[in-house]
């Protein structure tokens, strides 16, 4: 069950050229950011107030109480078999489908859901559905609460990512039902006392799987309108032209960054090595290895972010104003680490919900050279649209004369980004 804990397993031997590879990932940003250059010069898109509206029986079926019952009642029987498995089910991981549904269906499973759908976990959050009916039990109005403070942010949900990752990729027994157990009753206390404080508004800047479906669901081409609350058709870029500019967006988005780049090298012999012969113990050297990781890539933004406020002039908050653009960069990471684990690992965990003991794996529908593929056109493509994305944004908040150049550190940081993605995947 280490695969579990450690995403992918081993890539290091990955069919592909490295050489091809990197020029054709630098190839692809500097092109894209001189035809940008060349030819958009006005921004384009619109955030929350583009998209085409969908049928309204289709607004209708998505909004009923039916369909929303539903979808919290399927969370909840869900999560319930999950504590179920943990408490009664065998310790043996390879014969329990608990850990799977945390690690694959839901931590993996969110990024197809969340694109396809929308923010999916926010209609089927079991901690929400649990907050719901003890509201309604005790009379009172699921959103009443003490306000939020505004510099709250989602701070909580970047400690929440932090944390879970710290499970899945440094705690020394991931998979066990002890720490899973553990876990999720510590996280479900801290939401659950949240949102008696603060209200179901809580879960929206505190959840961290709220929050992390919530980002992946800018790129979704379903959207809805606050003015009206419509669902619509849209462009992922006007849906990740809206992402709210919050106190702790970065650091969310620095941590699921950071985290996958550490599950990407903490499987290489050196680091493996270095964290078995350390005279802190292996626990504490990964710790520290996650935490330098978030720690890097927030720092080379924060470096980029403050040398294109210099370059473009005054720009009241230049860590928020293009965090959107890293959204893109983290999903194309996400798929790039994790595809295998999910088209193998994901029937396996059905397969063991079902009843069957200990089955095989499925192979995976790619080959070692159609894996590769997929992965390093993840990562390029994921920064490709972080560059787009960015490049919007600079001709929107700079003067005509400035827009490129203050762009300039935010290549500089798409490629160095890449790099490293790729040098992770193919090195």
């Amino acid at each position: 069950m280490s695969v579990l804990a450690h995403g992918v397993g081993a890539q290091h031997d990955l069919p592909l050229s490295p050489f091809y590879a990197f020029a054709g990932a630098f190839a692809a940003l500097f092109v894209s950011f001189l035809a940008l250059g060349l030819l958009w010069s006005a921004s384009r898109f619109r955030g929350d107030l583009a998209g085409r509206p969908l049928p309204v029986a289709v607004q209708r079926a998505a909004d009923a109480r039916p369909t929303r019952t539903a979808a919290r009642a399927l969370g909840l029987a869900a999560a319930l078999l999950v504590v179920l498995n943990l408490l009664l089910g065998p310790d043996d991981p390879d014969r329990n489908p608990a850990p799977g549904a945390v690690y694959v269906l839901l931590w993996v499973g969110l990024v197809p859901a969340s694109l396809l759908l929308g923010p999916v976990w926010r209609l089927v959050n079991p901690l929400r559905t649990l907050h719901l009916v003890g509201c309604r039990a005790l009379g009172r109005d699921p959103a009443a609460g003490r306000a939020l403070p505004v510099r709250l942010g989602m701070w909580p949900a970047a400690a929440g990512l932090l944390a879970f990752t710290w499970l899945e990729l440094v705690a020394p027994d991931p998979a066990s039902p002890t720490a899973l157990l553990l876990f999720l009753a510590l996280y479900g206390a801290v939401q659950l006392t949240g949102a008696a404080r603060h209200g179901a508004r809580w879960f929206d800047h505190a959840d961290a799987f709220e929050v992390y479906s919530g980002l992946l669901a800018r790129l979704s081409p379903l959207g809805r309108r606050p003015a009206d609350r419509r669902l619509v058709l849209r462009s992922p870029f006007n849906g990740l032209d809206a992402t709210p500019q919050l106190p702790g967006l970065v650091a969310t988005v620095c941590v699921m960054l950071g985290s996958t780049a550490y599950d990407g090298f903490s499987d290489a012999p050196a680091w493996i090595t270095t964290v078995q012969t350390s005279p802190w113990g292996r626990t504490t050297a990964a710790t520290l290895g996650l935490l330098g990781a978030v720690a890097l890539v927030a720092t080379l933004y924060a470096l980029c972010a403050g040398a294109t406020r210099l370059l473009s002039g005054q720009l009241p908050h230049p860590l928020t104003a293009f965090a959107h653009s890293l959204v893109p960069i983290a999903l194309g990471y996400l798929v790039a680490h994790y595809f295998t684990l999910f088209v193998t690992e994901g029937p396996r965990t059905v397969m063991l919900a079902l009843g069957t003991d200990n089955p095989a794996p499925v192979d995976s529908p790619l080959g070692p050279g159609g894996v590769a593929t997929l992965q390093v056109l993840a990562i390029v493509l994921g920064h490709v649209l972080g560059v787009i994305a960015a490049h919007d944004r600079s001709v929107r908040l700079f003067p005509p004369g400035r827009a490129v150049a203050g762009q300039l550190p935010l290549l500089v940081l798409m490629i160095a980004y890449t790099l490293g993605g790729l040098t992770l995947l193919i090195a």
